[in-house]
């Protein structure tokens, strides 16, 4: 969630409620039962790391409370580390939705070019898999763990093709 709320910033300062705002209509009816506090305990988390720094906005006397969150450099570091990363040990489909969402809304990358970086380690798992699984000692069992390795990551690879077709027609 920090990483998601950190590329949120990247577009635009924002207020806590503005933030979750985006969040939830990123995620659509997943994101209905998001708690709104959650935000809030996020971006005190990051800014006491110094990722993020906050402002009192002073168009409203009336709401002395109500703060802006900005990036630090520190912070910007950690979205474009983040938005690099094609980690997939066990995908997080809505944090990667997430990450293609606030990569096209800031014009931080193309999130076809975020796809595609996940397909390649996506193939790149089910090509070892694989050749684990074809391994002349395999056990039966262990060999039907490294099956269902391969299943799950064709499943992903799938989605991964739905996530380009969407915004590939997006581009248009």
């Amino acid at each position: 969630m920090q990483d998601v709320v950190l590329a949120m910033l990247a577009k635009e300062p924002a207020h806590g409620y503005e933030l979750r705002a985006r969040l939830r209509d990123a995620l659509g009816p997943l994101g209905e039962s998001m708690n709104a506090g959650q935000i809030y305990v996020t971006l005190t988390r990051l800014a006491r790391a110094g990722l993020v720094v906050a402002e009192h906005d002073e168009g409203l006397p009336d709401r002395p409370d109500r703060r802006v969150y900005h990036l630090t450099p520190a912070g910007q570091q950690r979205v474009t580390a983040w938005l690099a990363e094609v980690t997939w040990p066990r995908p997080d489909i809505t944090e990667f939705h997430l990450k293609l969402v606030a990569a096209a809304s800031a014009r931080l990358a193309d999130p076809v070019d975020l796809v595609d970086a996940q397909r390649r380690e996506v193939l790149r798992r089910i090509r070892d898999a694989q050749r684990a699984a074809l391994g002349r000692d395999v056990d039966p069992v262990a060999a039907l763990l490294l099956e269902g390795v391969v299943l799950r990551l064709r499943a992903d690879l799938e989605w991964l093709e739905a996530c380009e077709r969407t915004w590939t027609g997006r581009r248009s």
